[in-house]
């Protein structure tokens, strides 16, 4: 006899974030600079996932690419697992982020 568990049901990790970020202020604060520093370290390939979750979960594409002058298809490929984005995009999204979160963030050496 064969005994079945039930699934648990769970919402998909990405739900999660947008949730989180839409309630908690420092929550999408810490998660825009995680992806930006991310990628300035060098990580990129995990960077742009973090970065992807953070627009989604706040400004959107669409609205995105109205700002940045950048089709929303394109980010979002940007975005993407393939996306090779280049560094005057890359710095446009970034600068109407940090505008749009109230940031001003900066590079510091050392640390």
């Amino acid at each position: 006899m064969c005994y079945r568990r039930p699934v648990a049901t769970t919402r998909p990790f990405t739900d999660l974030v947008q949730q989180r970020v839409a309630t908690d202020a420092a929550f999408a604060e810490a998660l825009l600079l995680e992806g930006i520093e991310t990628m300035l370290s060098g990580d990129v390939e995990t960077g742009k996932p973090t970065l992807r979750g953070y627009i989604k979960a706040t400004v959107g594409f669409e609205k995105l690419g109205e700002a940045s002058g950048t089709r929303p298809k394109s980010l979002i490929r940007m975005f993407g697992p393939r996306g090779n984005p280049q560094a005057k995009n890359l710095f446009r999204v970034i600068g109407y982020l940090q505008k749009r979160a109230g940031l001003k963030l900066r590079v510091v050496v050392g640390s």
